[in-house]
């Protein structure tokens, strides 16, 4: 008597099978081992980097609805960027002068990147590579507080410049 097909595998494989996203790719042997299917891979290669925009305004041409479908992954992708630079959690809102407010803010830091994109010549995540190395440290003492700045690396103070933001004080406070 045969096993029934499939039972002779790991959960693993399973997993693997059973994905939205590798499932297509793989196949199984007689013997029940997980091989890629070659030609699901062929396929999906073959359309691989083409997309299929469609719209209803006739005025506008295939590169300039190209364009427009490129510049809304862009603004996804700030979104999530935006999102995960500053740690938010998923936020829901509900009341309209709130989701406006959400929105708003978004697009307003999102028009920052940009112009410090234009401004430097470089790529946002650069950018932000090159600023996040400033530091502000709190100093506890029994006579005080101190708020002090670290010192900008050079890659820092160039950003600094380009955007003509002013050197930060080392010294920010004194309590």
């Amino acid at each position: 008597m045969r096993a029934q097909r499939g039972a002779s595998h790991s959960k693993r494989v399973c997993a693997l099978r059973a994905s939205g996203r590798y499932g297509r790719y793989v196949r199984l042997t007689r013997g029940d081992a997980p091989r890629i299917n070659q030609a699901a891979v062929a396929t999906a290669a073959r359309l691989d980097g083409k997309f299929v925009v469609h719209s209803n305004d006739d005025t506008l041409t295939a590169a300039d609805l190209a364009l427009g479908y490129k510049q809304l992954q862009r603004v996804e992708i700030a979104w999530r960027s935006l999102k995960s630079g500053l740690k938010l959690r998923p936020v829901f809102h509900w009341a309209p002068h709130r989701i406006h407010a959400h929105v708003a803010l978004t697009v307003l830091a999102l028009l920052l990147e940009r112009v410090a994109e234009q401004a430097c010549g470089d790529t946002w995540r650069n950018i932000k590579d090159d600023l996040r190395r400033i530091k502000l440290a709190q100093l506890l003492s029994p006579n005080g507080t101190v708020w002090q700045i670290t010192e900008p690396a050079p890659g820092a103070l160039k950003r600094l410049k380009s955007l003509k933001i002013q050197k930060p004080p080392p010294i920010l406070h004194l309590a």
